[in-house]
């Protein structure tokens, strides 16, 4: 079963329904008054299949809910499974702290790293704190700060991207909101130290390149990563925000689109169901991802870092000419 499914969506209810029976017979069976071994059996198996099927060949749409779950892993949930020792830094320095982006060294294995994401949160508290994953200026600034700290430390970066988009309020316009995610994929294209850059949920608009100029960026298996969010792109291209699943098939930004469009480097594969459903194993598939990724980039020089990171956005895209 899942680390908690809070709000199920629509397409996983009647998996949801049976792993309810299978544990009310589990629950009925170990008080010892009726043995259903054989009746858990077969809904196990039940299960399983219908897994299989709702899970196997999800629609561009339903991958979008999925980065969206209310019970998916956050940025936060992932540093508690694969880091020891965060030290969590705030504030920009100019104006002031944005919880919705979060960064602080760590050790990952034993190796000192600088992490940054963006944090959701799990409730309607959690996420006014959080300002729903969306930052400000300052956000962008700080983490910023972290990423100059952490090349003058020479030590790598690891970032997570999880967010509806830049914060589009009015406060944030005044402070220079485009202009902090410019300096930030300015700052970045020229770092020497090792970047890796990971989609865990949403990846929405600059609000998520931001802090997603990698030497390798990988994706999440249900995670999204788009220029536009689905239900604005249908508001601007079909006058109706309705019509959000068809403008997500039009987007193509699920990771097996990207990896496709050689956009991305890699997708992590998730549990089965998704990562909401077993966030141990989530994370271990992570780290090994990072771990990979990592281990190829140190060998690099600084330079080569660089000129590597350069090499990789300059390729994307297809050009003809007339």
């Amino acid at each position: 079963m899942a680390n908690g499914i809070n709000y199920p969506l629509d397409f996983e209810r009647p998996l949801i329904e049976l792993e309810k029976k299978i544990d009310e017979l589990k629950a009925l069976s170990a008080s010892g008054s009726v043995d259903f071994t054989s009746e858990i059996s077969k809904l196990e198996k039940k299960a399983k299949k219908l897994q299989t099927e709702i899970f196997s060949d999800l629609s561009r749409w339903q991958v979008v809910q999925l980065s969206r779950h209310s019970s998916r892993p956050y940025f936060l949930d992932y540093v508690q499974h694969l880091f020891t020792d965060f030290f969590e830094m705030a504030g920009d320095r100019l104006f002031g702290e944005d919880p919705s982006i979060v960064g602080g060294f760590a050790r990952f294995e034993g190796q000192v790293v600088m992490l940054i994401g963006h944090q959701k949160g799990r409730n309607t508290k959690e996420n006014m704190a959080r300002n729903f994953g969306m930052p400000r200026p300052e956000g962008y600034r700080k983490a910023l700060r972290l990423m100059e700290l952490a090349e003058r430390f020479e030590k790598p970066i690891l970032t997570f991207v999880d967010t509806p988009g830049a914060y589009p309020g009015i406060g944030a316009e005044e402070r220079g909101q485009a202009e902090a995610i410019a300096y930030n994929l300015e700052v970045m294209s020229r770092l020497k130290v090792p970047i890796v850059s990971t989609v865990i949920g949403e990846g929405g608009s600059g609000g998520a390149l931001a802090i997603g100029v990698g030497n390798r960026v990988l994706m999440m298996e249900n995670s999204i990563y788009s220029v536009i969010s689905p239900e604005a792109c249908s508001s601007i291209l079909y006058r109706d925000a309705s019509k959000a699943e068809k403008a997500a098939d039009a987007l193509k930004l699920t990771a097996k689109d990207l990896k496709e469009m050689n956009v991305i480097d890699e997708i992590i594969p998730e549990p089965a169901g998704g990562a909401h459903r077993d966030y141990a194993k989530a994370a271990e598939n992570l780290g090994k991802a990072l771990r990979k990724n990592l281990g190829e980039l140190v060998e690099l020089t600084a330079n080569e870092l660089v000129q590597d990171r350069y090499q990789k956005f300059r390729a994307l895209g297809v050009f003809s000419g007339r």
